[in-house]
């Protein structure tokens, strides 16, 4: 189901991070000019937009927002690059949610995107997708890593690779670089804790295809410290088996964040309608959605419906 952005709203919402802080929710989005906001009473309620909220001098392509409240500051990541840099990732600060964030630091001197920052007793931890070319297994691509982050913007610099390609069902190119080899993607993490399980979700493949689709992994564990969680993908008897894809009503199905509201999980995604035809000139036509999701003993379930939750 679309969230609620009005009538006549004719933006996009790709790339949607929720977050509820003081009895408000907030959802932060990268469709133009930097890192775009909205706001609303409840997530099912209006949602209004509040304007670009964080960009740096000359960034551009800006990607996959998340937010973290530590103490009394704001703490704003996503990826753009710069004149001379790759889509790398950057953080910036403020004491609203809104802002205003100042002061961007960038985390990494190469490619990396969709951070998830999250905070356990053992502390800070960066969740993030970065490339690998070399992979043992024969999938190069793009794939997911924790990290310990020091402080908000210094990371451990000794990631963990968490999350692989292992299915063609996430290919996001063949051939991508002409030597035969296919390129895949899994990005987008986000993790969470419910019960004695962990999990951490993703998307995988490429957005304007058929199979781009919302994934997850499982851990039974206690330990706090993510960097030494072993997380196992999700599948059915070892075949492919995501939580969301292309469906009877909605199709570029991906990139999410999730929330805990009123007891019961909810994914906040992006997808568009589904049309008849070839209509990749229009894939920028990512709006944000919301299902429920059934979290129970290491599995993940999604309840989606067009014009209700």
């Amino acid at each position: 189901m679309k969230l609620n952005f009005g009538e006549n709203c004719v933006r996009s919402q790709p790339d949607p991070f929720i977050f509820e802080d003081g009895g408000r929710f907030y959802l932060y989005v990268t469709a133009g000019g930097g890192v775009e906001a909205y706001s609303a009473d409840t997530p099912l309620g209006l949602w209004n937009f509040e304007g670009v909220v964080a960009s740096v001098p000359d960034g551009h392509a800006y990607w996959a927002p998340c937010i973290i409240k530590i103490g009394d500051t704001y703490w704003l990541y996503f990826s753009c690059d710069t004149p001379g840099t790759f889509e790398n990732l950057h953080v910036m600060q403020a004491k609203a949610p809104l802002g205003p964030f100042g002061s961007p630091v960038r985390l990494f001197d190469r490619f990396s995107i969709d951070a998830h920052v999250v905070e356990t007793p053992a502390g800070l931890f960066l969740w993030y997708a970065e490339d690998n070319r070399q992979a043992e297994n024969g999938r190069i691509g793009t794939r997911v890593y924790v990290d310990r982050l020091l402080d908000p913007v210094t990371p451990a610099r000794c990631p963990k690779e968490a999350v692989i390609p292992t299915f063609d069902e996430e290919i996001f190119r063949r051939n991508r670089f002409g030597d035969g080899r296919d390129w895949h993607t899994i990005e987008g993490a986000f993790w969470f804790r419910e019960g004695d399980w962990q999990y951490v979700m993703y998307s995988g493949a490429c957005y304007e295809n058929d199979t781009y689709h919302i994934g997850y992994a499982a851990a039974k564990s206690r330990e706090d410290d993510l960097t030494k969680v072993d997380f196992v993908k999700h599948t059915k008897d070892g075949a492919f088996d995501p939580v969301m894809i292309k469906n009877g009503f909605e199709e570029g199905v991906g990139h999410h964040s999730v929330l805990k509201w009123r007891g019961e999980y909810y994914a906040v995604y992006h997808g568009r309608d589904l049309r008849p035809g070839n209509d990749a000139e229009t894939a920028e036509r990512r709006t944000a959605r919301i299902c429920r999701l059934c979290v129970k003993d290491g599995i993940i379930t999604a309840e989606r419906y067009e014009d209700h939750l």
